[in-house]
């Protein structure tokens, strides 16, 4: 009776997350004003100084800084489109694993390779203004801006979420803890998620729509997240269901993957 109820209970979080997530993908802002311009290139998020940057519509933009805004939004939708495409690719061997293992013995290190070279990437590539692309000092650039420091954060969690991973595929990490790592982490950084930091997007002349965007796209991630993050860990589990759930949070993987993708400011 006890394991009806907790499988009932499961499946109604993982029904819950999964539609908080497509929710606000396809929901993501209220529509635009017609009267409110289009024109402005979108808000920025890579955590750039925008000091001497006009903060109203009355203040128009220059030109260097109409394509800074430009570039600034290019790279935060490059920086989510790759970790979508690893994700994707990494649920893609996690579901096919089975079938591969015996050929291909290697293929179970190849899904923590995808977490692991996602975080790496991140941690180089997001918020270019930073040493040694940019002018700016990194230290000062990440303590300094809590947009930026929330970036390298998710790259750290999920090269984490990689090198466990890889440990637990080689042997080498049997710890009863290591079982729980990943859906620690994914609840941690899904969390993390609705407490993103935005303020380097309220320029241009309709900054709130632009924000909530963003926003609710974030919080879609963290509805996905949380549903992956449950279902990893049951999957690791003695239950009956584990093997519903070792199919369940690669799929759910692959969908956050893909709602990356599609992700744009």
């Amino acid at each position: 009776m006890v394991s009806r109820h907790l499988k009932s209970i499961v499946f109604l979080t993982l029904a819950f997350t999964l539609s908080f997530g497509i929710y606000f993908t396809w929901n993501p802002s209220p529509v635009r004003s017609q009267e409110q311009p289009a024109a402005h290139p979108g808000p920025d998020h890579s955590g750039m100084d925008h000091s001497h940057m006009p903060m109203s519509a009355s203040e128009p933009l220059s030109p260097d800084q109409q394509a800074k805004l430009l570039r600034d939004k290019k790279e935060s939708e490059f920086n989510h489109h790759l970790a979508g495409f690893l994700l994707v690719l990494a649920g893609i061997f996690i579901l096919f694993e089975p079938r591969l293992k015996r050929r291909f013995p290697l293929v179970r290190y190849a899904w923590p390779l995808c977490f692991l070279v996602a975080g790496i990437l991140l941690l180089i590539f997001s918020d270019t203004e930073l040493w040694p692309f940019g002018y700016k000092d990194w230290f000062a650039g990440v303590t300094g801006n809590l947009e930026v420091l929330q970036h390298k954060a998710f790259a750290v969690i999920l090269m984490i979420l990689g090198i466990i991973e890889f440990r637990r595929a080689r042997g080498t990490l049997e710890a009863s803890w290591s079982a729980w790592a990943f859906p620690a982490l994914a609840f941690a950084g899904s969390v993390l998620l609705l407490f993103h930091a935005h303020d380097a997007g309220m320029v241009g002349p309709d900054p709130m729509t632009g924000m909530h965007r963003i926003q609710m796209q974030h919080f879609s991630y963290a509805g996905v997240g949380v549903a992956i993050g449950l279902s990893k860990g049951l999957s690791d589990t003695s239950s009956r269901a584990r093997r519903v759930f070792r199919t369940l949070w690669p799929l759910l993987l692959i969908f956050l993957g893909i709602l990356l993708l599609l992700y744009a400011e």
